[in-house]
């Protein structure tokens, strides 16, 4: 479990960014995988989920999201009863764990100290293009939050290095701002992004001065992270998902 150095200082908050290590799954699953969405045993991933439950310091059942690569957030007060359908989640009520799960797309954990609010998102290339970490931020302050007072922590995830896309791609971030060309860098005819970067320009831009990237390639093995893009590229047709949580305790 890897901590933001900026969130450790509050006592308030319990949080952690999980790679692949310590859970029951075996196989390409193995062994913390914490999607439901993956082909693994449903038992399993239950189990993995208390694990990482107990790991954070609580009992109480985590709040994860169907994830769409849409910029939908919601505010909840008390666990839902039905599936929620999105990429974002607000919370100031205590003791609720809320997470985030990904396999190369970024995790973004958001935290202000005066209004004792939480938030999580899950921010692939989709998520970033529709500017949910931004939209995250104006949640935030609709709440009563003041951009000075608002931490941002962007997780483990895929390195510019090996986020190889295509030209397409690119001409869609340039037609949304010719300033986006400074993300792409091109090394022997192909073409890289950085999906950190991006997000952390876009935070930035808003006024956030509080943020810390966790510099973890999720994409490289020895990082013990389940990877997407890793296992596609090795012809593998599913992979296990990395789980980021925050509570306020």
């Amino acid at each position: 479990m890897i901590k933001s150095k900026k969130f450790k200082k509050f006592k308030i908050i319990k949080h952690g960014f999980f790679n692949n290590l310590g859970g029951v799954s075996s196989g390409v699953y193995k062994s913390l995988n914490c999607g439901m969405g993956s082909n693994d045993s449903r038992r399993n991933v239950r189990k993995n989920l208390k694990i990482v439950s107990k790991k954070i310091g609580t009992n109480k059942k985590l709040v994860l999201l169907n994830q769409l690569h849409s910029s939908k957030i919601y505010f909840i007060n008390k666990l839902p009863k039905k599936k929620l359908f999105g990429d974002g989640l607000v919370t100031k009520t205590r003791g609720m764990p809320i997470g985030i799960l990904t396999a190369d797309c970024a995790p973004i954990l958001f935290f202000d100290p005066k209004k004792k609010i939480i938030g999580a998102v899950h921010s692939g290339w989709k998520g970033a293009y529709k500017k949910i970490g931004e939209k995250m931020v104006k949640f935030l302050k609709k709440r009563g939050s003041k951009l000075g007072d608002i931490y941002a922590v962007i997780g483990p995830c895929i390195s510019q290095n090996n986020y190889e896309i295509k030209n397409d791609f690119k001409t869609k971030f340039l037609r949304q701002s010719i300033k986006n060309k400074k993300y792409f860098k091109m090394v022997k005819n192909k073409i890289y992004f950085d999906l950190k970067g991006y997000i952390f320009r876009q935070l930035k831009n808003l006024g956030i001065n509080n943020i810390e990237i966790i510099k973890k390639d999720t994409f490289n093995p020895k990082n013990n992270f389940f990877s997407a893009r890793r296992s596609l590229n090795k012809k593998i047709n599913d992979y296990g998902r990395n789980i980021s949580i925050i509570m306020i305790k």
